[in-house]
């Protein structure tokens, strides 16, 4: 089911493009309104909003995801809990820059001895700058169409890829795909599963919040041949990470990056765009790597985070990581060099994070202490002048500058001393700081400054950094970032290469010239099994590339597998006759059966 619904939303996406010209609408779907009076039903009105959100995601249609509408919600101090009214929707529509908005109601008819549980729902939708319900004309009058449905509540998956359809085919009367195909699309998580994830997502209890999200996944695992719920996950491992339950959290951000990274690979292999929900995989990477720190685990630290400070470029997790290379530098006895090399990469990460966020008192701090331990004396003073003007009570500031001044034999040093003496005195702070400096000239009982983000601040901000359009800007961006790559495969830089192509390949993964130059740095590296990989999949995306054949030709002569190295010889003359490169590889498979 999974794989079928991904293949036909992917349908849709790509045979929407022509619409294009069009021009864009932006929707908001708030949570349906229950008139049932049954409570116990609230979850539906729930879940119309999170499915919707994702099903009317079409070119033509830039849609406020479920996430952002919460997180713009709570900043105009609009409760969660209770639905807006028409004129507050309306207000919170404009402040997400929505041009229409989804509403609607329902009412629930609970199962009896010889019936199912229905629904009975109506949509409307609004067009926020007019605040008109939207219309169309039908036989010559202005006519205002609700979206009306009745069927039985186990159906609701259905019913809701219905209200889709009808809303895109209010729009647009030439739609590209069916009804049935957001139908499809709808039911792409059982339905059990389904409603104990919107129900885990309601529920204020956190022991119930916990067995929903768990329910949750294993009813989808159960239906979906081990599958991985990646929503219902990425709850269970903010809840565990609430609960200080570390090892829990990070396995199930991992189950998130692990459905993620399936989810790509699919693409490939069906040569569709991914729709893998790459916001749930930044944001689980991102608390992996937060969750690693503080277990001391400083080189998985990095290694988790490092990835994401490119691409997201956000100041949390440079200053994140700037910290965690200053601590790892700290932890390192054995190979001073390393140690050197962890500090440059720090002042280098915190310059980043104090160049985004100039007043941030901690990561203005955490840049002070990077230049102070790589004795560049007169810029840490600098910096810590300024932490002291932001918080003139900041004694472990006034310590460390202290150090610094007498060091360079600067006469203020004395009476910054002081001060720092008389705001370290809790707990025999001074003293204890000055226990360790004398006899080994470190600070290293002075923490860094690292604020773990809220995460509805996280994931506002990389919601912020997603394109409305990311069409155009995308291509120049992936092309800019290949030709890095080629400069640095050309200077023999191949691990910058291959960081440099995994950043074309997050966001183009059928780019067959990232894989041609994977394969080349492959087999300049003498792994010959990965250039073959990498070489196949350039001609899987793209079977003109001529110098992917030849490649291939030229380690199949090598390997004796002179049938292997005819037919590439045979497929480069195909695509360039005259080719001297296809041609020389000709001549070797000829000379290769002989």
């Amino acid at each position: 089911m999974i794989k079928k619904a991904a293949f036909i939303f992917a349908i849709l996406l790509v045979s929407s493009l022509a619409a294009l010209a069009q021009g864009t609408d932006v929707a908001m779907v708030l949570p349906f309104e229950n008139q049932s009076a049954k409570p116990e039903f609230n979850w539906v009105g729930e879940s119309f909003a999170d499915s919707l959100s994702d099903l009317l995601k079409v070119p033509t249609l830039n849609v406020v995801s479920n996430e952002q509408r919460k997180i713009i919600q709570q900043r105009l101090r609009i409760p969660l809990n209770t639905l807006p009214s028409l004129a507050t929707s309306l207000k919170l529509a404009r402040e997400s820059n929505a041009s229409l908005l989804i509403a609607g109601r329902y009412t629930i008819v609970p199962a009896s001895a010889e019936t199912a549980a229905t629904i009975n729902v109506t949509a409307q939708i609004i067009r926020v700058n007019e605040g008109r319900f939207m219309s169309e004309v039908i036989d010559g009058r202005q006519v205002t169409r609700d979206i009306t449905l009745n069927d039985a509540l186990a159906n609701l998956q259905t019913i809701q890829g219905q209200i889709a359809y009808q809303i895109l085919y209010q729009r647009d009367k030439a739609l590209p795909f069916s009804q049935n195909d957001l139908i499809t699309a709808a039911n792409k998580v059982p339905a059990k599963a389904f409603e104990a994830y919107i129900k885990g997502l309601l529920t204020g209890d956190v022991t119930a919040r916990e067995n929903y999200f768990k329910n949750a996944s294993r009813l989808y695992s159960e239906a979906e041949d081990n599958g991985i719920y990646s929503e219902a996950e990425l709850e269970l491992g903010h809840l565990y990470l609430g609960q200080k339950k570390l090892g829990d959290a990070v396995n199930s951000f991992e189950r998130v990056i692990s459905a993620n990274q399936a989810c790509h690979e699919r693409a490939k292999t069906d040569k569709k765009p991914p729709q893998c929900g790459d916001e749930g995989f930044a944001e689980a990477s991102f608390y992996i790597g937060l969750t690693y720190w503080q277990q001391g685990n400083y080189e998985q630290a990095l290694a988790t985070l490092r990835p994401l400070a490119e691409d997201l470029k956000l100041t949390s997790v440079y200053n994140a990581l700037g910290a965690i290379s200053i601590q790892a530098s700290r932890a390192e006895k054995k190979n001073p060099s390393r140690a050197a090399s962890l500090l440059n990469d720090s002042v280098d990460l915190l310059k980043q994070a104090s160049d985004s966020a100039p007043d941030d008192p901690g990561v203005r701090f955490n840049y002070a202490m990077a230049l102070f331990l790589t004795d560049n004396a007169a810029a840490a003073a600098d910096q810590f002048r300024s932490t002291i003007a932001g918080n003139p009570r900041d004694g472990e500031a006034y310590y460390i500058l202290a150090k610094i001044l007498e060091s360079i034999k600067d006469p203020t040093a004395a009476d910054i001393d002081n001060q720092a003496r008389k705001l370290l005195t809790n707990g025999n702070r001074y003293a204890n700081l000055e226990k360790e400096w004398q006899k080994s000239k470190t600070i290293n009982d002075v923490p860094l400054r690292v604020q773990q983000p809220a995460r509805k601040d996280f994931v506002a901000v990389v919601l912020s950094r997603k394109p409305a359009a990311p069409v155009g800007s995308q291509l120049s961006e992936t092309d800019t970032l290949l030709a890095t790559a080629r400069q640095q495969i050309k200077a023999g830089a191949d691990d910058d290469a291959m960081q440099t192509l995994r950043r074309v390949l997050a966001s183009e993964p059928m780019s067959a010239e990232s894989y041609l130059m994977l394969g080349k740095i492959h087999l300049r590296r003498g792994d010959i099994d990965q250039a073959i990989s990498s070489f196949k999949t350039s001609i899987f995306w793209d079977n003109r590339l001529i110098d992917a054949h030849v490649a291939l030709g030229k380690i199949y002569v090598e390997k004796g597998d002179c049938l292997q190295a005819k037919s590439y010889a045979a497929s480069a003359l195909e695509i360039d006759k005259d080719n001297q490169d296809a041609l020389g590889l000709q001549r070797l498979s000829e000379r290769c059966s002989k």
